[in-house]
């Protein structure tokens, strides 16, 4: 292991202040600081775009920083490369194992650094100092096999004993539980911990609460690229975390907008029972019946996204069941979906959604067509539906011919919108379709999704604006760490509700 300075539990080894950095049009961070405590846990917590990946990658010389200054051990430092802060002992596990799974576990323990004997690596030193350093974590295996002989579970271990004997003290883990089962997150717990009471200064960076409250000592906030503050996880309560990290302020009171009640189907359209995926869902069952907007509610990495992709057959269950209809489904696949009359508007528009370099029309059929197979669909019955949906919705545009790049976010938006309705689908799936749009897009989309409700479609809703959702949805279930964990319906939907759920309370 390392040579490290002597340092007494609770000294601050790593220091961060005043930390921005800016990209062209982007404040990504702005006056950001972080202490890291020898023999402290520390988590990192904010929702997505708070800035948590740009401070690690800040620190650990991926970024360079573009004011701010960062000590280790009281000593000013600017690692312009991962390998400068490696070299000065910050050491960063991420969530995919980034080690070679063909060689051996000894020899990822110690690649780029194996101890040599007269020019030649030295595999007996190697392979009895790679025991010595995983047996002192508690780490038992076959160092002479494989990496990929191992679990998923037991590779992170492996990945976190080189880390740690390449440290200064510091380390990073970035998402380290996110495919890991319950019974490997207790084994991962056990070895931070241990590294803990060596006076290892770590920082924790995940998406679920339980795991924080778990294992921190000490939690960190930081919402759209600003800090918050920091606090004693003893002292901070999760109600009071999830409000400092999406920023809603919580009044017990009931904050139920005022929505028009309907009528809907009794008819279940869609049913999903017991479905699981490794370190995606587990056991989660749900039905949306013809004419309801059914609400998923939860922080980021909640399992929200997960779902829907789960439902339209984007990744497959490994346990449970899905029915369309009366129809029983156990793979389901987007081709499937699709002739089911499911559609699915995904979270990244930029990436999974739009494709920058077709015109609005073509972005607008591309489902329809995928839908009819290899039957082309004529141009004047393509333009007839561009323009169908073009004018439904509003989109801004001169021409169906123009790049959708060209357009902006909430009209590029909408065309997404359009190409799913265009499959005259029975079942709209829509992740977070109103992030990053201004707020009168915001308020067309929102109604049009009542209104189509209302004409039977029934209608998956994701957001992390619980305002919207307050407006839009009949019914919402709230996710926690990859489970469901409570229904709200009829007076019971409320913002201070959904957070009083998340957080692990009962709604009111």
């Amino acid at each position: 292991m390392r040579e490290t300075p002597t340092v007494k539990k609770g000294d601050v080894v790593l220091s961060m202040r005043h930390i921005a950095k800016y990209f062209p049009g982007v404040k990504a961070l702005d006056d950001v600081q972080l202490d890291l405590r020898a023999g402290e846990v520390h988590a990192l917590m904010g929702e997505n775009g708070a800035g948590k990946s740009t401070l690690i990658k800040v620190m650990t010389g991926v970024y360079e920083r573009t004011s701010g200054t960062v000590t280790l051990h009281g000593q000013d430092i600017n690692p312009k490369t991962p390998q400068e802060a490696q070299d000065l002992g910050i050491s960063t596990v991420y969530q995919e194992v980034n080690l070679c799974p063909n060689l051996s576990v000894a020899e990822n323990v110690y690649i780029g650094r194996q101890p040599m004997r007269f020019g030649q690596i030295d595999w007996h030193r190697m392979n009895a100092d790679a025991v010595k350093l995983l047996e002192s974590l508690d780490i038992h295996v076959d160092v002479t096999k494989t990496l990929d002989s191992y679990s998923v579970s037991v590779q992170q271990m492996i990945a976190i004993a080189r880390a740690v004997d390449m440290s200064a003290g510091v380390l990073i883990l970035d998402e380290p539980t996110s495919s890991l089962d319950s019974n490997e997150v207790a084994q991962l717990f056990a070895i931070i911990r241990h590294l803990r009471d060596q006076n290892m200064a770590i920082l924790f960076v995940t998406h679920f609460m339980d795991q924080v409250y778990a294992i921190s000592d000490r939690i960190t906030v930081l919402r759209n690229g600003r800090y918050i503050g920091e606090y004693l996880a003893k002292d901070l309560p999760e109600l009071d975390l999830v409000t400092k990290m999406i920023g809603q302020k919580f009044v017990d009171a009931n904050t139920q907008a005022h929505r028009p009640s309907k009528d809907y189907s009794t008819v279940r359209f869609v049913r999903m029972e017991d479905i699981s995926k490794r370190g995606l869902v587990h056991d989660f069952s749900m039905a949306v019946r013809a004419g309801e907007v059914l609400g998923l509610a939860g922080l980021l990495g909640s399992g929200r996204t997960e779902v829907a992709e789960l439902l339209f057959g984007v990744t497959h269950f490994d346990d449970g069941v899905i029915y369309v209809g009366n129809d029983e489904v156990k793979r389901m696949n987007p081709r499937k979906a699709l002739a089911d009359q499911l559609g699915y508007c995904s979270e990244d528009r930029k990436v999974s959604g739009i494709v920058g370099d077709l015109s609005i029309r073509e972005n607008i059929m591309l489902s329809l067509q995928a839908k009819k197979g290899l039957r082309r669909i004529p141009l004047k019955k393509q333009q007839e539906v561009a323009q169908k949906y073009i004018d439904l919705l509003d989109i801004k545009t001169p021409s169906m011919e123009k790049k959708i790049g060209d357009l902006s976010g909430g009209n590029q938006q909408k065309v997404l919108l359009a190409r799913w309705l265009a499959t005259d689908p029975k079942l709209l799936i829509l992740d977070e379709p109103t992030r990053g749009i201004d707020i009168n897009t915001k308020r067309e989309i929102e109604n049009l999704i009542v209104k189509l409700s209302r004409q039977g479609m029934a209608i998956i809703f994701i957001s992390s604006e619980y305002e919207e959702m307050v407006r839009t949805c009949d019914r919402i279930i709230v996710l926690r760490d990859r489970h469901a964990v409570g229904e709200l319906t009829d007076n019971q939907i409320s913002q201070d509700n959904i957070m009083k759920v998340i957080a692990g309370g009962v709604a009111q």
